[in-house]
């Protein structure tokens, strides 16, 4: 089990594998102190640029790496960014400008993935190319520390005065919209209450700004107990050896989210990017997604 001080606790947690760049050069990145976990590859020399709502970073790496077999031209020149949906929003409107400490760089995007409600509402604005692609489905679970210390049963424990939350902020993650449906199924307005307002007022629940880093860090350092993330994540934390588990949330409560994709407008790469929308929507990707947990996308579900 990783101690709280421990370098291996912290990310990016794919010792590089997440960045395709053949020739990397200076290989400086301090865990903890220097390291950029969700800006991958060299955006300088792309050939193609995603946006990536960070539900699924622990995915791409193979992705990637399946999709440069099918197109070798591209091998080593993908760019792509995986900070929550609302957040790529606001850089697209910035121009593909983004700041992260002290750099500043640019990297206007080729294709948007995030919610497929969320993807169409931007291609009804002008902002992105339709038709909006559905490709995967998803659902929420709820991450723990190894051994759930706290014996955490359901939704409705989130409540607890003992129980220390991590939960992501509506104003910046889109994922926030499916677990207050799932407080709700579990307990009506009253549990979305406790968790969202009650709780972070006492200081018993922190609100993230990028739950898929925050709330698996926050809890191997002891900070939170517990957190709602998406169920792909908590596999992904389990598959990587972090002290993290997972604790089911029923069928009747469980509120899934279907991924949706489309090409920017006035892309630099459009046609490469048609390429990635073809290829996230095959059999050789959902084998990839299927590993952790995720299934094909059928029209009808539930939309983030």
């Amino acid at each position: 089990m990783a101690k709280s001080n421990d370098a291996r606790m912290f990310p990016p947690w794919q010792n590089g594998k997440n960045n395709d760049v053949v020739e990397r050069g200076l290989d400086f990145t301090v865990p903890e102190i220097d390291v950029l976990s969700d800006f991958h590859g060299d955006p300088f020399n792309a050939k193609l640029v995603l946006y990536v709502g960070g539900n699924y970073f622990f995915a791409m790496a193979p992705l990637v790496e399946t999709f440069e077999r099918k197109y070798p031209q591209f091998k080593g020149r993908i760019y792509w960014e995986t900070i929550p949906p609302g957040l790529l929003v606001k850089q697209m409107k910035a121009g593909g400008v983004i700041t992260v400490g002290n750099m500043t760089w640019t990297a206007k995007p080729d294709v948007y993935f995030a919610g497929l409600k969320a993807t169409k509402k931007l291609v009804d604005e002008g902002v992105l190319v339709g038709p909006a692609v559905g490709y995967v489905s998803n659902g929420l679970t709820i991450m723990v520390a190894k051994g759930n210390p706290l014996h955490i049963k359901g939704l409705a424990d989130l409540a607890r005065p003992d129980v220390r939350l991590a939960m992501p902020d509506p104003e910046f993650e889109g994922v926030a919209r499916q677990i207050k449906a799932s407080l709700r199924k579990a307990g009506g307005d009253a549990l979305v209450t406790a968790v969202y307002e009650k709780k972070v007022r006492d200081g018993s629940a922190e609100l993230t700004r990028i739950h898929h880093r925050q709330t698996p860090l926050s809890i191997m350092q002891h900070r939170v107990d517990a957190g709602v993330t998406w169920r792909s994540e908590a596999l992904f934390q389990a598959e990587v050896g972090n002290p993290i588990e997972h604790v089911d949330i029923p069928s009747n409560q469980d509120t899934a989210g279907n991924y949706g994709a489309a090409v920017v407008k006035n892309a630099a790469n459009a046609a490469a990017g048609k390429l990635w929308l073809d290829y996230i929507a095959s059999d050789e990707a959902m084998a990839i997604f299927k590993r952790y947990g995720f299934k094909p996308y059928s029209a009808g579900g539930d939309e983030p």
